[in-house]
């Protein structure tokens, strides 16, 4: 005898290894490149006060040049988390951990680097989590 399963047990026999990869991928695509896009408009807030001044000395322009920067890589390292996320939340990983370093040279927003620092373990735990569903999609 043959059973097959709906499409709403085999929803229902995910393991939370398999949500939790859903969550962290879906999150990593979709904040980047909202908050990438957002670098273009600054509707959620001024991201130029996040840009420390040695930054800003060192890279070409002002500092709303150097966020339509940052908002392109953030736009490509989502897409990249969309595309493949195994090779993409290492990009954020290290996307993140610069964005940590501007800010901990930053005074004021230490509180925001250390969020960062949380936002870093997911991308690493994304990074992780795809090595492991390619390895088991290589299996025999």
């Amino acid at each position: 005898m043959v059973t097959t399963k709906s499409p709403a047990t085999a929803r229902s026999t995910r393991s939370a290894t398999d949500w939790a990869f859903m969550l962290l991928r879906s999150a990593f695509t979709v904040a980047p490149i909202v908050f990438g896009i957002d670098k273009f408009t600054n509707l959620l807030t001024d991201w130029t006060q996040y840009l420390a001044p040695w930054i800003d000395g060192i890279v070409p322009g002002d500092a709303q040049f150097a966020m339509w920067g940052v908002g392109i890589v953030e736009i490509a390292a989502g897409l990249l988390v969309a595309i493949r996320p195994r090779w993409g939340g290492w990009v954020v990983a290290a996307w993140l951990a610069g964005i940590i370093v501007n800010l901990l040279t930053l005074p004021g927003y230490f509180d925001v680097a250390l969020r960062d620092v949380g936002l870093l373990a997911g991308a690493v735990a994304l990074a992780l989590l795809a090595g492991d569903r390619e390895r088991l999609a290589r299996r025999p």
